[in-house]
């Protein structure tokens, strides 16, 4: 009877510490799922550090660079702007997304903040406020960046005054640059405005060159342009998401391209195997008006961030984009 007793006993201890054990793990996943959950909410918001995971593969993704990192940066930023600053320079920097939203956003965020320390040739304002574009705010600046910005909600049927100040803003003698997916801007429906896609020089149709540990090959079809100096003429390779803008938007006839994707290389041309991929470009310049657009597909990978010509090559972009690095961007048409 003691024996059996007994043995009832421990078998329900161990009934129970089972139970406490499952019950441990069924809140830790639903904790974890409702992480995951509120999260997403976030990353779909405009809540600024808790949009960066967006759409992610292979877990959670840092949510901007480590001290190490920063130290990468730090040593490949150029120390002194290319031309002197004809006056005070300020950009605004939007990074606001409401879509996919690109882990390399902070990076560039802080590629900024350094550039603009170590080189004296801007100060930066970053904002996810969209009535900053209003033209009692946006006239305080000299340049406008969009950092990797998906989905900024501007339309002339929905945000005409809007609109009209940023086309009034960069005809007016500034300037437009964007990074990497900025030529998604204003591309996905229904926030589409085919005027700002034009102002940039392309919109966003895929990227069949992925940030899949591939290095893809880059040629410069502008070697003697000032922009072009940090790459001494050499085409280069590079592992990183090259963005495809598919014609009509995107021309040579209509934009001075600086580099483009090398399609003597084989395993680049046969990635993008689409009849328009036989020209795809990387970085050009352009005129709006009388104001000046500089757009670069380089910025995707982290590691992008701190390779020094690149970041060179965005300075001088930035400062033809302020007025102050003066460049001829005349189209030359399709070769």
């Amino acid at each position: 009877m003691r024996k059996t007793v007994i043995f009832g006993l421990i078998v329900t201890l161990v009934i129970l510490l089972a139970s406490n054990s499952f019950a441990a793990e069924a809140a830790d996943d639903a904790g974890n799922r409702a992480g995951n959950r509120a999260g997403g909410a976030r990353r779909g918001g405009m809540n600024r550090g808790g949009g960066m995971n967006f759409g992610q593969r292979g877990g959670q993704q840092p949510s901007g660079p480590t001290e190490e990192e920063i130290k990468k940066i730090e040593d490949a930023m150029p120390t002194k702007a290319v031309v002197e600053p004809k006056k005070e320079r300020k950009i605004l920097v939007f990074d606001m997304v409401d879509g996919f939203s690109h882990t390399s956003i902070p990076y560039w965020n802080k590629v900024l903040e350094i550039m603009s320390e170590k080189t004296g040739a801007f100060t930066i304002t970053i904002s996810q406020d969209i009535n900053m574009l209003s033209e009692d705010k946006i006239k305080e600046f000299d340049a406008i960046c969009f950092n990797n910005t998906v989905k900024l909600h501007l339309n002339p049927e929905t945000t005409p005054e809007l609109c009209k100040s940023l086309m009034d803003f960069v005809k007016g003698c500034k300037g437009l640059f964007a990074i990497h997916a900025g030529t998604d801007t204003f591309y996905s429906n229904p926030w589409v405005w085919e005027e700002g896609s034009e102002m940039l020089g392309g919109k966003f149709t895929g990227h069949p060159w992925t940030d899949s540990g591939r290095e893809w090959a880059i040629k410069i079809d502008e070697p003697d342009n000032p922009l072009m100096a940090p790459f001494k003429g050499e085409g280069f390779k590079i592992i990183d998401e090259i963005y495809e803008t598919a014609p009509p938007l995107y021309s040579r006839d209509k934009q001075l391209v600086l580099m483009s994707l090398d399609m003597e290389d084989e395993l680049t041309k046969n990635t993008g195997n689409r009849p328009y991929n036989v020209d795809t470009g990387i970085s050009w310049i352009k005129n709006w008006g009388e104001g000046r657009i500089f757009y670069c597909s380089l910025g995707h990978n982290h590691a992008v961030t701190w390779t020094a010509p690149v970041l060179e090559h965005y300075l001088r972009g930035i400062q033809f984009a302020l007025g102050d690095l003066e460049v001829d961007a005349t189209p030359k048409g399709a070769k």
